[in-house]
Parts: C-alpha cells; structure tokens; sequence
C-alpha cells in the first residue's frame, strides 16, 4: 500500500493530488509516506511551503519497485477471479448415474464459461458423498432424494433442484402382467419376486416404503446397488426391479413400467457447501440446469421440477 502511495505521488508531484486520486485525505497519504521513510530509514520527500520535492531515494525505490507492484496488482486481480469463481479449483461430487447422464455436458458448458477454473471430479455413492462434503473436501455435490425418503443437508449447506425421475419397474418381457398400460402400482406386485438396491441404502429404504404402504413385505432375493446388473437379472427372469429413469437403458429382453404410486420419484439436486465461491457455484448451477433441460427432453421419465 505505502510503495503505490509513493508512486501516486511521484507521479503527480504532490500529496493533495496523490490523495484525490487515491481517495484518501492528504493526512492519510503524509502518513503513509512518513512510514514508509521509517521503513528504509531515509528521507523520500523534502517538505517545502509550494509542495513537496521527490529525493533521489525516492525516485530510486519507486524505479526498483514497479515489478513489485505490477506482481501485486496481478495477485489482487488474479484474487478477485479466485472469489468470482474465474480462476482456482471447484471439488465436484457425484453418483454414478448423474455422471453418467448429466455431467457430460454440463462440464463442457461450465468449461465454455469458466475456462480457467480446473473442476476435480469425486464419484461416489449417496453414503460417501455427504461426508465429504460436511467435511469442505468438496465444494459442490450432485445428489439425490427419494420421494418417501426425507433428507436434511446441514445448516448452512445451499441446494438447487435439477431433476425429478420416475421410478421404473424392470420386467422381463414375458412377464403375466405385462399389457397395454405404460405404469403399473406396487400392490400389483405382491406377488413378485424383488431385486433391490444393498440394505443400508436410501433406494432400500424408499423400496421398503413403497411395499409397506402397498401393505406387504417384498420377497427380496437378490441385492446390488448396479443397475446394469439388475436389468441382466431381469432379463433372465430372476426377479423384477424397481430403478430411478436415469438408471434404466433400455435393453432386449426388458420392459420398463413407470411405477404411479405417490412420491414414487427421485429428485437430483446439486448441493453447495458455504465457503464454496459464489461466482463458480452460480456458473456451474446453470451449466447444469441447462445440462438438465437437455436431458429432460430426451430422457423417458425424466422432467424439469416444479416450483
């Protein structure tokens, strides 16, 4: 601060215009000066009734130290990039299916706004996501909520809607139940012989939920939280399974009915931890909800949420 209070003054010739042009008082720039002579131990201006009158010293330093300030002014501005989110490292979370579905292009729209921010990418279940993200090892995470599942991010923690997905029953083609209709309900399904996501997890949960509010406990014989997998066990006719849209690819042998229960769906969201910079937050917000508005067109069971 004192050594650009030196050069203002060197280059106007006094501290009254020094100081109109830095926005101080003169007091504030004497001051300054006086400190900065303190400093090298050297008189830097001769005080005279017309003004003040630059020494060699001074001319000296403020020649020596123009690299100094021009580092310093590429540091504050490189600072001001860092907290708009313009330069630095954004930590992004994600689950499997959203980087699979989701992030491609929204990484690529991100990339266009913000170039030189370098996004580092963690993949991980629901379980493996939240601690990270309590703990600001990551700035932003992609996550998920079931519909009969509440969920509570803590305090402070900031959070935006992207997508809603249906819930999808795998069946094998072949299957009795199978007709014209594009859904079916859970108490359809009692008789029906499960594969379902690991215990522990919130897709068993929300299962657990469907079946106890159908009024009947599920006949689970097979668990796996890969939804590939799940689909080639339905395919050989081991069972049927209930997937998010976003999990479910159609594949031979396999026919996907929208379950129409109420709160059968699965909302996507992206989470911000609070020290995470507002500039980059809001630019990778928008690459994702326009990363989601591509989706939802051309995704079954897919949609945009509503307000």
């Amino acid at each position: 601060m004192h050594l650009r209070t030196l050069h203002t003054v060197l280059r106007t010739g006094s501290f009254a215009d020094a100081a109109r042009q830095l926005s101080y008082t003169g007091s504030a720039v004497s001051q300054q000066i006086t400190a900065l002579e303190r400093q090298v131990g050297t008189t830097l201006f001769e005080r005279e009734s017309q003004g003040v009158r630059a020494t060699p010293a001074a001319h000296f330093i403020g020649e020596r130290s123009l690299d100094v300030l021009g580092r310093l002014q590429a540091l504050e501005d490189d600072i001001a990039l860092l907290r708009e989110g313009g330069t630095g490292r954004l930590r992004l979370g994600s689950f499997p299916t959203a980087s699979e579905r989701l992030l491609p292009e929204a990484l690529s729209l991100f990339r266009q706004e913000r170039p030189d921010v370098q996004v580092r990418l963690d993949e991980g279940e629901e379980s493996e996501l939240t601690p990270l993200l309590t703990a600001r090892e990551l700035d932003v995470a992609i996550m998920y909520r079931y519909g009969l599942v509440p969920r509570r991010h803590p305090r402070g923690f900031r959070t935006e809607r992207l997508l809603v997905e249906d819930l999808i029953v795998l069946m094998p083609t072949d299957h009795a139940l199978l007709g014209g209709s594009a859904s079916i309900t859970m108490d359809q399904l009692e008789q029906e012989t499960w594969i379902t996501p690991r215990l522990g997890t919130p897709g068993a949960a929300m299962m657990r939920r469907l079946c106890a509010n159908a009024g009947f406990l599920p006949d689970i014989v097979y668990r796996t939280n890969n939804y590939a997998t799940a689909g080639g066990l339905v395919r050989a006719g081991m069972g049927i399974a209930l997937v998010p849209a976003l999990g479910h690819t159609p594949q031979s042998g396999v026919v996907g009915l929208r379950l129409a229960d109420h709160g059968a769906h699965r909302e996507v969201m992206a989470v911000r931890a609070p020290a995470t910079t507002e500039g980059a937050w809001r630019s990778m917000v928008q690459a994702l909800h326009r990363a989601a508005a591509t989706l939802a067109d051309s995704a079954p069971g897919v949609s945009l949420p509503t307000a």
